[in-house]
C-alpha cells in the first residue's frame, strides 16, 4: 500500500480520506503468546465438556472465559490482574442479571436499559472501569439470550463463573515465574526506541526518525504507567522496582539530548547507538548494565546535544529515586469519579444516547420475526460505547465485520455438524480475537462474531441462528446510524480542536521551564514532568485524530484540516527541547525572559483561536537567534490555524 497522507490521497489514485483511515490497521507487533493462550482458553472447555458428556456446558465455560481474552492487555501482572478482576467480575454479574431476568420481557427490557445507562457512566471512571462497563453490558445482553434455551439458571451461572476463573488463572499463571518481566520490557523499550531514532538519524532517514519519536512517546508513557502503578501496590521499598524506576527516570536526560540531536539533524556516533542497544538488552534481561561510552577526545566542536547525550548515559544507574506515588484510597477514587460526572455534560450526553438507542433496540426486538433477537441490542451497545471513538466508523466496521463473521460461522456450523469437530474452529477464532483486538475493530468483529455464534449454538443446541444474527446486526447498525448519529444533536460537531488547544497549553507550560536556566534539581524535575505532559497531550491528539478522521462529516473534515497544526506542535516541542539542552550546557545561551513570554503569548493565541473558532490575532514572535528554530515552528503553527474554515468549526469543546 502506498503512502497515504491525512487527506486520503495516494500516488496515482485518490480515495476518500475517511475510507483510507477506516480501513487502515494499527501496526502493532503480533503477540503470539496471547494468541496461543486465547486459543487454548476458549477451546479447551468445549473439548473437556465433550469428554464429560455435555458439550453445551463446556461452551458456557468457554463463554465465561471470553472476557479474559478481550479485556487483557500486555503489561505488568499487577495492572493486568486489576483489569481482569474488574472485567470478569462485571461479566459474571451481568450474565447473572441477564439469566435471571431474561425469561420475562417485563424484567429483561428495563434491566438491559438500566445496565446500558450505568455502563456508560462507569466508563468515565478510567480505562479499567470502561472495559468492565463494556463486559457488564455485553454479558447482561447475552445472559438474556441464554435464559431462553432451557438450561437451569444455576447450571448456567456455575459454568460461566468457572469459565471466568479459568480465564483469569490462565492469564496470570506466569506471574510467579516472570514477576517483573513486563516492567523490565517496558523500560527496555524506551532505550531501544532511542537507539532506533539515533540510527535513523545517522542513516538520514527522517521519516523513520519521526515515526520512532511517536513510538518513543508511547513507550515512555507505558513504562511510567506500569512502574508507577506497580509501585502503588507495593508496601515499603522493593529493590527490583526501585532500580527500574531509577533507570526510567535517568532516561529523561538521554531522551532530551536525543530529541535535540534529531531536531538539529546531527549524526550521532555509532558507539552511542550500540550502547543504547546493549543497555536495552541488559535492562530487559535484568543483567548488570554495560559500561557507558566515553569520548575519546574532548573536541570543543562537538554539538551540545552529543555532549549532553554522553553525559546522560554516564549518569544512568546513579540516579536516586525521584518519583513516588501513594495509592489513593478507594473512597477518594470514587469521589473523584463522582466529581467528574458533575463537571460537564459530555458523559451524561453519551449515557443518554446509549440508553435511548438501547431502549429503541429492545422495543424493536418485539417486531422482529426471529426468536432471541438480543443481537440487535448487543450491536447497539458495542457500537455506541461512549469512549471508543467514531460512532460512524464503528457502525460501518461492525456491520462489515459481522457480515464476514456470520459467513464464516455459518460455514463452520454447516460443514461440521459434530460438536467436537468445532473445537479447532473455536481455537482459531479465539486466536483471531487476540490478533484483531489491537489492530482493527472490523477484524475483531470478524473473529468475535463466529466465536460467539459457535459458543451460543453449542450451549443451546441450535445451529441455524447464524443468518438471523446477520439480520439483527444490520438492524442494530441502522438504529445507531439513524438515531445515535444522524439525528442525535451534536454527534457530528467537531471536537478535535479542544484536544489541540489543550496540547498547546501544555507546551506553553513546558516552555516556561525549558527556555531558562534551571540550577535547582527540583526545577529540572519539574521541566521533565512538563515535557512528558506535553508529549502525552500530543499523543492523545494523535489518537483522537485517528478516531475521528474516519467520519465523512464536519468531524472528519476538521480532523484533516487540523493535521498541519498537530505536526507543527510536535516539531515545536522538539525545537524547545533542543534549546533547553543548549541552555543546560551553557546558561549564558538562555534567551531573555521577554523572548520566552513571546513564545507563551503565541501559544496562548493559538489555543484561544482554536477554542473560539476565530482567526488568531497578530502576535510578535521571538527575534533572538537562539530561538530561531522555535520561531520557525511557531510561525508554522500559527499558519496552520488558518487552514480550516473556522466559521464552520465553532463550538469546539
Amino acid at each position: 500500500m502506498g503512502h497515504v497522507d491525512p487527506s486520503g490521497k495516494r500516488a496515482g489514485r485518490a480515495l476518500p480520506w475517511w475510507l483510507v483511515h477506516l480501513l487502515r490497521a494499527n501496526p502493532v507487533p503480533i503477540r503470539w503468546a496471547q494468541m496461543v493462550r486465547a486459543a487454548v482458553v476458549l477451546s479447551a472447555p468445549v473439548a473437556v465438556g465433550y469428554l464429560l458428556g455435555n458439550i453445551g456446558y463446556g461452551a458456557l465455560v468457554s463463554a465465561g472465559a471470553l472476557p479474559s481474552v478481550t479485556a487483557d492487555v500486555v503489561g505488568a501482572y499487577r495492572s493486568r490482574a486489576k483489569r481482569l478482576f474488574g472485567a470478569l467480575g462485571a461479566a459474571v454479574f451481568g450474565f447473572a442479571l441477564g439469566v435471571l431476568t431474561g425469561a420475562e420481557a417485563a424484567l429483561s427490557v428495563p434491566t438491559v436499559i438500566v445496565v446500558a445507562a450505568v455502563s456508560a457512566l462507569i466508563s468515565d471512571a478510567g480505562n479499567n472501569a470502561s472495559i468492565a462497563a463494556l463486559q457488564l453490558f455485553v454479558f447482561t445482553v447475552l445472559g438474556t439470550g441464554q435464559a431462553t434455551v432451557g438450561v437451569p439458571v444455576e447450571i448456567s451461572l456455575a459454568c460461566f463463573a468457572v469459565g471466568a476463573a479459568w480465564g483469569l488463572a490462565a492469564a496470570l499463571v506466569g506471574w510467579t515465574v516472570r514477576a517483573t518481566a513486563p516492567e523490565r520490557s517496558a523500560v527496555a523499550q524506551v532505550y531501544l526506541e532511542l537507539a532506533t531514532m539515533l540510527s535513523a538519524v545517522a542513516a538520514g532517514d527522517d521519516e523513520t526518525a519521526l515515526v520512532t519519536r511517536h513510538r518513543l512517546t508511547r513507550a515512555l508513557n507505558t513504562a511510567y504507567d506500569r512502574l508507577l502503578s506497580a509501585r502503588s501496590w507495593l508496601s515499603g521499598r522493593d529493590d527490583a522496582y526501585r532500580k527500574l524506576l531509577n533507570r526510567l527516570v535517568a532516561s529523561t536526560s538521554a531522551i532530551e539530548a536525543t530529541v535535540a540531536a534529531v531536531n538539529e539533524g546531527i549524526h550521532p556516533p555509532r558507539e552511542l547507538i550500540a550502547y543504547l542497544t546493549d543497555l536495552a538488552t541488559a535492562v530487559s534481561a535484568g543483567a548488570p548494565l554495560p559500561s557507558p561510552p566515553t569520548q575519546q577526545d574532548e573536541r570543543p566542536q562537538n554539538p551540545p546535544a552529543v555532549e549532553a547525550l554522553y553525559e546522560a548515559l554516564r549518569d544512568i544507574d546513579t540516579e536516586e529515586e525521584k518519583l513516588r506515588r501513594a495509592r489513593p484510597a478507594a473512597r477518594q477514587r470514587v469521589w473523584e469519579w463522582l466529581l467528574s460526572l458533575t463537571s460537564g455534560p459530555l458523559t451524561w450526553l453519551a449515557a443518554t444516547r446509549l440508553t435511548v438507542c438501547v431502549a429503541l433496540a429492545e422495543l424493536t426486538r418485539f417486531f422482529v420475526p426471529t426468536d432471541r433477537s438480543y443481537w440487535i441490542t448487543l450491536t447497539v451497545g458495542l457500537v455506541l460505547k461512549p469512549d471508543f471513538g467514531s460512532v460512524f466508523g464503528r457502525a460501518i466496521l461492525r456491520g462489515v465485520g459481522t457480515v464476514v463473521g456470520v459467513g464464516i460461522g455459518a460455514a463452520a456450523l454447516a460443514l461440521v455438524p459434530s460438536g467436537v469437530l468445532l473445537v479447532p474452529f473455536l481455537a482459531l477464532f479465539g486466536a483471531g480475537v487476540a490478533f484483531g483486538k489491537e489492530r482493527h475493530y472490523g477484524l475483531l468483529s470478524a473473529f468475535a462474531t463466529p466465536l460467539i455464534l459457535l459458543q451460543m449454538a453449542l450451549s443451546s443446541g441450535e445451529h441455524e441462528a447464524a443468518l438471523e444474527r446477520l439480520g439483527d446486526t444490520v438492524v442494530g447498525c441502522v438504529i445507531v446510524l439513524v438515531f445515535g448519529y444522524l439525528l442525535w444533536p451534536g454527534s457530528r460537531r467537531p471536537v478535535l480542536g479542544g484536544n489541540l488547544a489543550d496540547a498547546a497549553e501544555a507546551i506553553s507550560h513546558y516552555s516556561e521551564y525549558a527556555l531558562r536556566p534551571l540550577p535547582r534539581a527540583e526545577d529540572r524535575n519539574e521541566r521533565s514532568r512538563r515535557r512528558r505532559r506535553a508529549y502525552r497531550e500530543l499523543s492523545d491528539v494523535r489518537t483522537a485524530f485517528q478516531q475521528l478522521v474516519v467520519e465523512p462529516s464536519a468531524v472528519g473534515r476538521q480532523a484533516v484540516a487540523w493535521w498541519p497544526g498537530i505536526v507543527a506542535l510536535e516539531q515545536l516541542v522538539d525545537a524547545i527541547t533542543a534549546v533547553a539542552i543548549t541552555i543546560d550546557r551553557n546558561a549564558a545561551d538562555a534567551p531573555e525572559e521577554s523572548e520566552v513570554r513571546k513564545v507563551r503569548t503565541a501559544l496562548a493565541e493559538f489555543s484561544l483561536a482554536v477554542r473560539t473558532g476565530t482567526y488568531p490575532n497578530p502576535v510578535e514572535l521571538p527575534r533572538d537567534e537562539r530561538l530561531s528554530g522555535v520561531r520557525s515552528q511557531l510561525s508554522m503553527t500559527l499558519e496552520a490555524i488558518v487552514g480550516p474554515d473556522l466559521r464552520t468549526f465553532r463550538h469546539v469543546r
